[in-house]
């Protein structure tokens, strides 16, 4: 009975969540203040040709990092990305090993993917550049994220001020050592990030 009730409870604030729109899309109303990477819905999802034929897809989860944000001040923003490359899931067991291996991610020796912002520059009401420096498999390259703010507000259910970003860029592997496999796997890779984050200060 007890979970049948917390069931009905959880559904019922869900529920109200999605009816009032917990989520204020307008990018100026967000707190300033200091954030932090939440890693149960943040998720980083990767996709490569893989020989011509299809779409290759990939998620890294854990998650972590800070963000300091003023949005009258956007270019003053702080922000500094880890994910943990032993996270790496595909949807074959197989692969995932493969992808953990000194031929690709080599998670032994480069355990994290990091990207720290250099440059935020707002090109649109909720759109922003974030120019920064990427690192994966020991290398540093510069990247561009196309970021969109989605929104902000208290989230019903942890109770927590929360934001939340998409960003999209695209690199090449080649340019940070991974070129297992070239005649056969592209070397564009493409990053979807859809990434939330709790004020903390």
């Amino acid at each position: 009975m007890r979970l049948v009730v917390t069931a009905a409870v959880f559904v019922l604030v869900a529920s109200q969540a999605l009816a009032t729109g917990a989520a204020n899309p307008d990018a100026t109303a967000v707190a300033a203040g200091k954030y932090a990477v939440e890693p149960k819905h943040t998720r980083i999802q990767f996709s490569v040709s893989h020989m011509g034929f299809t779409e290759w897809y990939g998620d890294f989860a854990g998650a972590s990092g800070t963000l300091r944000l003023d949005p009258k001040r956007l270019e003053t923003a702080k922000l500094e990305i880890n994910i943990p490359t032993a996270s790496v899931t595909t949807t074959n067991t197989t692969l995932d090993g493969e992808l953990k291996s000194a031929d690709w991610f080599d998670a032994a020796r480069f355990p994290n993917i990091h990207f720290v912002a250099t440059k935020i520059e707002r090109t649109a009401a909720d759109r922003a550049a974030i120019t920064g420096d990427l690192t994966v498999h020991g290398v540093t390259r510069p990247a561009v994220l196309d970021a969109r703010f989605n929104g902000a507000g208290i989230n019903p259910l942890t109770k927590a001020y929360t934001i939340g970003f998409n960003a999209t860029t695209t690199i090449k592997r080649s340019d940070f050592g991974v070129r297992a496999d070239m005649a056969f796997i592209g070397d564009e890779v493409t990053l979807r990030i859809s990434a939330a984050f709790e004020k903390t200060g």
